[in-house]
């Protein structure tokens, strides 16, 4: 009989890692934790920023709170970390708020599952569990939320409530009122299409944050050609992506030879010659003002102002997409057929003087939609983070304006919704309540960091809270000014039912994913072999 070896059997590549059961679980515990830990401190109205240095030759610097931009500039080893980096960058991009949120309760939820995995309690059962306790508080939650969209006073003042509670915990909270009537008055121009497309922003410094405003056009951050017209009425605009600059030879890996300078010369008549065509053709259809992407040259320029067209050139390409969008025009790259083209329109085009710049402003576009907000600020960082505050308010309205459901904030819905999940789990017999439970403290955990990174004394404020929603008083919230316990509903802190259901699903779903794993396998490192051909 073969005698079995003692010896451990390594069935991988030389090189690979392999971490088994106590060990893998252990390593994406203490990934996600950290990744949590990491974005805790920015949540609520006092969250706290951090500074990103960049690694590059210049070493950008910037300065936000925002959850998903903080992770996406961290990169991470770990790969339960990423997979909550991956799950904050979703939220970002399906409804635009809530990425701390996500990341710190995922986190919570896997701080509370290494507690009952140390008291031996299998994962299989702590995920059944949270299957029923997200499936209550997602009921409780859709139970709670109200839906305002058939009076329009009152939905304005939602839109209003929540774009002031989205931006009171980012950098423009001091000016929330102000810039929550910004967005608000961008996204109701959409008239419920939801294209953030037609929504432009342009930033530029000098002035204060308070200095901003909606103008109701597009703004396009370039310049117009040499003794062209300055202003133009009732323009037809042909937008193009081609090359304008043929005045110089051209012939790729090609040699000319010539045997006297007077033949260069034909050479360059017969390239001028053939641009001036090219001008023809564009001329022919019947426009006023050529907006190219890319350069346009001396000479085709000097052809434009003669024909009193007025020229734009290096329109960068999200302009150009944008303009064609708003004017109602097509991008074209060939001239020949003047009747296939569809020209953008528009009443007015004018010079106009932000700060130091000028710009051009397209008023009365085809698309009525369109408008551009003009952010004002000191620094370049302020900017940048004032930008990515207004977007997470515009993405979350332009999702309300979508599903107009809405729930009340300030910890009030997940002290709602922690309640449900105790409430089942007081009438669930077996080990899965004991999983119900820490759902529901890993959900009382984000009102506790809010008062946490406030200052106040959170275990106070939690308790008031739960023995408040334990009376049935379901819109009681923390006030934040205050340090108090309040009513949401007259306080006004609204948010969006869409942005906290999500929070809900996504976290738990990536929780569940991670509590899954029991191995985990890394490939080996590819070799560096010598390169004994240096080109």
């Amino acid at each position: 009989m073969a005698s079995l070896s003692m010896a451990p059997v390594n069935i991988f590549k030389h090189g690979a890692d392999e971490e088994k059961a106590e060990t893998a679980r252990l390593s994406s515990f203490i990934g996600a934790i950290a990744i949590g830990d990491l974005v805790k401190s920015t949540l609520g109205p006092k969250g706290m920023d951090k500074i990103l240095l960049g690694g590059g030759k210049g070493g950008s610097v910037t300065v936000t709170n925002d959850g998903a931009t903080i992770l996406k500039a961290i990169g991470v080893d770990n790969p339960a970390a990423k997979v909550l980096v991956d799950m904050s960058k979703v939220q970002d991009d399906e409804v635009g708020d809530g990425t701390t949120s996500v990341t710190v309760l995922a986190a919570e939820l896997l701080r509370e599952a290494e507690l009952l995995i140390a008291k031996k309690i299998h994962p299989q059962t702590i995920i059944a569990g949270w299957r029923k306790a997200t499936q209550v508080a997602r009921d409780a939650l859709r139970e709670a939320a109200v839906d305002h969209s058939n009076d329009p006073a009152r939905f304005q003042e939602d839109l209003l409530n929540i774009s002031r509670t989205t931006l009171s915990s980012k950098l423009l909270t001091h000016h929330k009122d102000h810039f929550a009537q910004l967005a608000v008055d961008a996204v109701m121009r959409l008239k419920g299409s939801g294209n953030l497309e037609a929504i432009h922003i342009i930033k530029k410094l000098g002035g204060s944050l308070t200095d901003s405003y909606l103008d109701e056009g597009f703004l396009l951050d370039k310049k117009i050609g040499v003794n062209q017209p300055k202003r133009m009425e009732n323009a037809k605009i042909l937008i193009a992506n081609t090359g304008m600059d043929t005045d110089k030879i051209k012939i790729f890996g090609s040699r000319v030879r010539v045997d006297s300078t007077a033949k260069v010369a034909e050479i360059e008549l017969a390239e001028k010659e053939k641009m001036k065509e090219k001008v023809d053709r564009i001329l022919k259809h019947g426009i006023n003002c050529f907006i190219n992407r890319q350069l346009i040259y001396n000479y085709p320029e000097q052809l434009f102002a003669q024909a009193g067209v007025m020229a734009i050139e290096h329109a960068d390409f999200a302009g150009v997409e944008r303009l064609a969008l708003v004017t109602g025009g097509e991008i074209t790259s060939t001239f020949d057929h003047p009747e296939l083209v569809k020209l953008g329109h528009c009443k007015l085009i004018e010079e106009v003087m932000i700060g130091e710049d000028t710009l051009l402003h397209f008023s009365g576009v085809a698309l009525g939609e369109a408008c551009t907000i003009v952010l004002r600020g000191a620094t370049q960082q302020i900017l940048d983070e004032a930008e990515r505050s207004l977007h997470d308010a515009l993405c979350v309205l332009a999702q309300t304006v979508k599903e107009p459901r809405t729930v009340y904030g300030g910890g009030c819905s997940e002290m709602l919704m922690a309640k449900v999940v105790t409430d089942l789990a007081n009438r669930t017999p077996g080990k899965e309540a004991v999983a119900m439970e820490s759902f529901a403290k890993a959900l009382r955990m984000l009102p506790t960091t809010i008062a946490d990174n406030a200052g106040y004394d959170s275990a106070d404020l939690v308790a008031q809270l739960r023995a408040a929603h334990q009376d049935n008083k379901t819109t009681i919230g923390l006030n934040m000014s205050e340090g108090t316990v309040g009513n949401m509903a007259d306080l006004g802190i609204t948010e969006s039912f869409q942005v906290k259901r999500q929070v809900l699903l996504s976290a738990s779903e990536a929780a569940e994913m991670i509590l899954r794993v029991d191995n985990i396998i890394k490939a080996a490192p590819r070799k560096r072999v010598p390169d004994h051909h240096p080109c």
